[in-house]
């Protein structure tokens, strides 16, 4: 990352922490205090961030992956994955599909894999390098809205409510089947494991990627669908009352919970440079601190849906306006500790 940018996240964490009154000191602290309320003079205007650039896609854009030197979004009017040049914000490439890519996006094993809604239900892997288009037999998404992710040697995705299909990325077949509780459907590779959402309950199930073993069950808010991950914590983002979830991804128990105020369908979380990122459609932005559990800045608007965060950009969709937006992180930095420092005077 680039010296500034890593000045003004530095910069950021602390004028923000320190300047908020409920802050704590590390984790066990935010394991204490269970549910941190966002400041309301951090709701910020979406229209308050300069993007260094907005890029127009389709109908809608929902769901970002980032490769080596690309940024890949997926469209609906046309149904595709459109490859950006985050170099010049232009569009390199646009893959045709033959449905709805619905549920996801993954990079891992020199492709780009896209769970597709179509009849039936089916999954891509677009060649990174050639754009070739092939199929993975017998696989697809259980439902919109759902996910895929990658580990060190296959690519998971439920395939219906009660199963996790783990497939081998060079034969291109599902290798095994595990059962997973009912109503499940995201999943997410972290710490040695698969950890899957069950979107219609209020929990997180914990699989050993090695060897497939179910190692149990992890409360979370009502309603969790989307998470993200890391050797340190799990997060879910629960639609039913508008919480993140922390789990500590060693011992496998929820540590603590942030209030972000955004219930309702879709969104995105991601984790990124220390930070948690999550978007929600007229909430686009949301930034916690991931070591204590508190929400640094939120900017509300139009727009959000979809994000991913690089080494120094920030890519989010409008996903009923069908843009993307770049932001650089040094703009949001600034903006952010600007909110900190107007809230201790």
């Amino acid at each position: 990352m680039p010296p500034t940018v890593t000045a003004s996240f530095t910069t950021l964490l602390a004028a923000t922490i320190v300047t908020t009154a409920m802050a704590v000191a590390d984790v066990a602290a935010a394991a204490a205090s269970p549910v941190d309320h966002p400041v309301d003079s951090r709701h910020l205007s979406i229209g308050e961030l300069t993007p260094a650039a907005r890029i127009h896609l389709g109908k809608t854009a929902d769901w970002v992956a980032i490769s080596d030197g690309a940024v890949w979004v997926a469209t609906t009017g046309p149904f595709s994955v459109v490859e950006i040049d985050p170099r010049t914000d232009t569009i390199a490439a646009r893959v045709a599909l033959p449905g709805n890519p619905c549920s996801g996006l993954a990079v891992g094993f020199g492709g780009l894999w896209i769970p597709l809604c179509t009849k039936p239900a089916s999954l891509a892997r677009v060649d990174l390098r050639t754009h070739d288009l092939t199929w993975v037999a017998g696989a697809g998404p259980a439902a919109r809205e759902g996910g895929i992710t990658v580990s060190t040697d296959a690519v998971w995705l439920v395939v219906d409510r009660t199963t996790l299909a783990k497939i081998d990325p060079a034969r291109m077949i599902v290798s095994r089947r595990i059962a997973v509780p009912a109503g499940s459907l995201n999943p997410v590779f972290a710490h040695d494991r698969i950890w899957v959402t069950r979107s219609t309950g209020a929990s997180v199930v914990a699989i050993d990627a090695r060897t497939g073993a179910v190692l149990g069950s992890i409360p979370t808010g009502p309603r969790p669908r989307f998470l993200a991950g890391d050797e340190r914590s799990v997060w879910t983002l629960d639609q039913g009352d508008g919480t993140l979830t922390r789990i500590d991804a060693g011992t496998r128990r929820t540590v603590g919970s942030t209030a972000l105020e955004t219930p309702g369908p879709g969104g995105d979380v991601k984790l990124g440079h220390g930070l948690v990122w999550t978007t929600m459609i007229k909430v686009p932005l949301s930034i916690t601190d991931a070591s204590t559990g508190h929400v640094l800045c939120q900017w509300r608007g139009a727009g959000g849906d979809s994000l991913e965060v690089g080494r120094d950009a920030l890519w989010l969709t409008d996903y009923t306006a069908g843009d993307v937006y770049h932001y650089g992180l040094d703009e949001i930095a600034r903006r952010c500790e600007t909110a900190a420092a107007a809230l201790s005077l």
